[in-house]
């Protein structure tokens, strides 16, 4: 870090909120797969009963986000060069003529890092679901979306006692016949997956950065009117007991050889802020220019006041984008409680964008699926798009970290471009391949559960052995942290108990 690009911190609450934008690109990257997915699934498998776990997913995680945060701008470290010091095992793999070098964390991170693309492939269909349904490429596919919305349409008239509606719905399906096979989300998850190349080899901070505000924004102001819009629904409005049920820390019952607390762990590892953002974060607050402008450290006052004011800018930023998600996430639970739950939908398969669009249409009758996609399409999108930029970094910093490549920053440059193109087309074969949106998306999150106890210890580290001693936070933060510690550690262990023996 070098003196060049020094800057005092903003005083006025204007100046603050002018300089945050790090939290919210997290916040777009996060509600598709994290709140439009895993969530809305919890909620269908587990009714209300969750809803405090999912709250409690998106408040903990903030203490660590910070600490992470605050060692990257006040040492001018990446995340993965910092967790690369953190003491235990070593690990040395020739790579052609190269040796990656990397200690134990580094190791499970490109584990995991394989986990997250499968993830982005399970968000790049669901975006290709949505166009399929809103512009299909094929006569088979329109055909296909009849079907699955007059069979999505029988269970919500189920719900709703409108027997009428059931027996003329049941007599349409019988006359469309069984459903053609469609291959248009595929050819719109390839379309999808070209423009993200493009947007990605032009795209700077600044773009990503409105560009996630703006659809991250839309699609949670749709969502929050559609939730409070449903209390005047008597069929599926949300009552006070049932949302307090969901605050009295209970667990749903086991049916039919299905645990609803396994798919609520791994939605814990990628609500909120998950272990692939949390990651990612400092990146985006290095980018930002927050490190750049606290300046290397020094043993002066000038430094420690550019740092805690920065740092304090950081914590505005983090917080914001907490209360902006948690809000989201919230809404999407209850959502797919309320309606979901109740007629026993589950979002899956081919069919996952078709069963999500059902939570609007009690309050937006026929134009739901419309807006629907319309908010579907915005915010998947924008999470592949920030997702596949975050990690691009983290992949080019790894081969910098683990001694494979020295790298100039033209080098770097050029090897982001090149990853651009790489990791999506990675992303959307995972989804060609393997067509089930949920069960890649919760792949990667039972992977992020087990990397939150380890994300966790390495916070406690940076805390207690490389905390510049002036800025040794108080005692109530750290009692926060070791709080947060404790939720990864238990969140990690049960998903591997669970995966173990289930």
């Amino acid at each position: 870090m070098s003196q060049t690009g020094i800057k005092e911190p903003p005083k006025s609450l204007k100046g603050i909120l002018s300089n945050i934008g790090p939290g919210m690109i997290l916040a777009g990257s996060i509600v598709g797969s994290g709140e439009l997915i895993a969530t809305t699934r919890t909620g269908a498998e587990a009714h209300f009963d969750f809803l405090w776990l999912i709250i409690i997913g998106c408040i903990v995680k903030v203490f660590a986000q910070i600490e992470l945060g605050k060692h990257a701008i006040t040492n001018g470290k990446t995340s993965l060069a910092a967790v690369n010091e953190i003491p235990g095992p070593r690990f040395r793999i020739p790579v052609g003529r190269r040796i990656f070098e990397a200690n134990w964390f580094l190791l499970f991170w490109s584990v995991m890092f394989l986990a997250i693309l499968a993830q982005q492939g399970g968000i790049v269909g669901g975006v290709g679901q949505a166009l399929a349904i809103s512009i299909p490429l094929t006569e088979e596919g329109a055909e296909r979306n009849r079907y699955v919305s007059k069979k999505i349409a029988i269970e919500i008239a189920k719900e709703e006692n409108n027997t009428a509606q059931i027996t003329q719905l049941k007599e349409e399906l019988r006359l469309l016949g069984n459903p053609p096979d469609s291959k248009d989300d595929v050819y719109w998850a390839l379309i999808t997956t070209v423009l993200t190349i493009l947007l990605l080899i032009i795209g700077k901070f600044s773009l990503i950065e409105r560009f996630s505000i703006i659809l991250v924004a839309s699609f949670t102001f749709i969502t929050i009117v559609n939730l409070f819009a449903l209390q005047t629904h008597e069929a599926w409005a949300v009552k006070p007991e049932e949302f307090m049920r969901g605050l009295s820390f209970g667990f749903p019952e086991i049916k039919d050889g299905n645990n609803p607390l396994i798919t609520a762990i791994s939605t814990f590892g990628i609500i909120g802020v998950g272990a692939a953002e949390l990651l990612a974060y400092p990146y985006w607050c290095i980018e930002k220019g927050y490190g750049k402008y606290v300046g290397p450290c020094e043993e002066n006052e000038a430094w420690l006041k550019r740092a805690k004011g920065w740092m304090k800018v950081m914590n505005w930023d983090a917080w914001g984008a907490m209360l902006v998600y948690t809000f989201c996430t919230i809404a999407f639970y209850l959502l797919g409680a309320a309606i979901l739950g109740r007629t026993g939908l589950l979002p899956e398969g081919s069919e996952m964008i078709q069963t999500l669009s059902t939570m609007y249409e009690p309050v937006f009758g026929s134009v739901a699926r419309s807006i629907f996609l319309t908010g579907a399409i915005a915010v998947l999108f924008s999470t592949f798009f920030i997702a596949i930029a975050a990690q691009g970094r983290l992949c080019m910093d790894v081969i910098k970290v683990s001694g494979v490549a020295t790298l100039t920053e033209k080098q770097n440059s050029f090897g982001l471009k090149v990853l651009a193109i790489v990791l999506p087309l990675i992303c959307v074969m995972c989804y060609v391949f393997f067509p089930k949106p949920v069960i890649l998306v919760l792949i990667s999150g039972t992977m992020q559960a087990i990397m939150l106890p380890l994300i966790g210890f390495a916070v406690l580290y940076f805390r207690y052995q490389k905390c510049d001693t002036r800025l040794i936070p108080s005692k109530i933060w750290d009692a926060c942290l070791w709080l947060s510690f404790l939720g990864f550690l238990i969140t990690g262990a049960y998903q591997v108990y669970a995966k173990i023996f289930s």
